[in-house]
């Protein structure tokens, strides 16, 4: 038996990159583990809100955009995490996103943090992303 920590039954999944988020929920743990979706999250109001912090001045329009969603995604998790819809979660995203992200999280959410996948994984349906996180638990 392998000393590997179980993600809990009922962790939230994120799966995110500069362009979108889509949050999962586990259901089973180890080998039985499964995700179904919840919902899909999309940046809104980019031009007006921008991103938090100071930015590189040759940094392109994109790469702006891409850090504006995540300050839009780590506030959306911050609320969930106030109305407690989530106590553990595992965090996807491309190595770019992960950073940014990881920035802008509130701390009360980086601590529910189970497991963090740096892999884009936004294209791969929910089965795969079931078997990549049993694979990383």
């Amino acid at each position: 038996m392998s000393d590997t920590k179980s993600i809990p039954q009922n962790t939230l999944v994120v799966v995110a990159d500069g362009h979108g988020a889509t949050l999962f929920r586990t259901h089973g743990v180890k080998d039985a583990l499964t995700i179904t979706e919840e919902r899909k999250l999309t940046p809104h109001s980019l031009a007006s809100e921008g991103p938090s912090g100071s930015r590189p001045e040759e940094q392109s329009p994109r790469q702006t955009d891409e850090a504006t969603f995540a300050k839009q995604l780590a506030t959306e998790l911050f609320t969930l995490k106030q109305a407690n819809k989530f106590e553990h979660m595992v965090l996807a995203a491309d190595p770019q996103t992960l950073g940014q992200l990881r920035s802008a999280l509130h701390k009360t959410v980086e601590a529910s943090i189970a497991l963090t996948l740096d892999k884009e994984l936004t294209n791969h349906s929910a089965g795969d992303i079931a078997q990549i996180i049993r694979n990383a638990a």
